[in-house]
């Protein structure tokens, strides 16, 4: 099943079938995120892993695939600027000693750092704090041999922060059993969300046992904190 989360007016998208652009070139942090030409939505897009978030200025997607994970998907209504992260776990308390080292999709892979840039990031480039429109996609229950249910306490976080941040949630779909898939838009604020219910995602799966698998290790030193 495919919908549209607070879907704008505007389409955001090139006309169907038009031939592959120069893309708009990443802004240099950006640089080593993964782009391409999207056919059926004629337009270029990001596609983000784990830990990675992506801004734009142009008219670009933003895509990605969630399983326990949370997107915030952040945008200045007035210029249009805005963009995604892709976050695995709630909060990384290490103060930059964490055993994941400096890369931004080391300290990205946690919901507070991951935030912080992104708003960060957005406002950097001319956004205000009052004008930003915020949704929120994930979270689900994936991994059902997992004691602990890491999709709930993504979204017990990223709800805590806007309260405490003071954003106003213009739409949200959180939690359930299902991985998703989500497509974003930033210059119009149109996000597509669909739930892949009839397919098991077994590459998405076992990256987070692996990834839980780790951060387990991690844990015994101090540096995560999960609820």
């Amino acid at each position: 099943m495919t919908y549209t989360l607070q879907q704008s007016d505007s389409a955001g998208v090139a006309t169907p079938g038009a031939s592959p652009r120069t893309p708009p070139r990443a802004l240099p942090q950006f640089e080593h995120v993964s782009r391409y030409w999207d056919r059926e939505n004629s337009v270029f897009a990001a596609r983000l892993l784990p830990g990675e978030y992506y801004v734009t200025t142009s008219s670009e997607m933003i895509t990605t695939v969630l399983g326990s994970c949370v997107s915030a998907c952040v945008r200045d209504k007035r210029i249009g600027v805005g963009g995604m992260n892709h976050f695995m776990l709630p909060l990384d308390t290490s103060q930059g000693t964490s055993s994941w080292g400096a890369a931004a999709s080391a300290a990205t892979r946690y919901g507070n750092v991951a935030m912080e840039r992104l708003v960060n990031d957005i406002l950097k480039l001319g956004g205000r704090r009052d004008q930003l429109e915020v949704k929120l996609v994930g979270g689900g229950k994936v991994l059902e041999a997992m004691a602990m249910d890491i999709g709930a306490r993504n979204i017990e976080f990223v709800r805590k922060y806007m309260l405490d941040e003071g954003f106003d949630v213009s739409g949200e779909d959180l939690g359930d059993i299902y991985p998703r898939k989500v497509q974003y838009f930033p210059d119009t604020g149109k996000i597509r969300v669909k739930k892949l219910a009839a397919v098991r995602n077994d590459t998405l799966f076992e990256r987070e046992r692996m990834y839980l698998k780790n951060v387990e290790n991690e844990a015994k030193g101090g540096d995560v904190e999960l609820f």
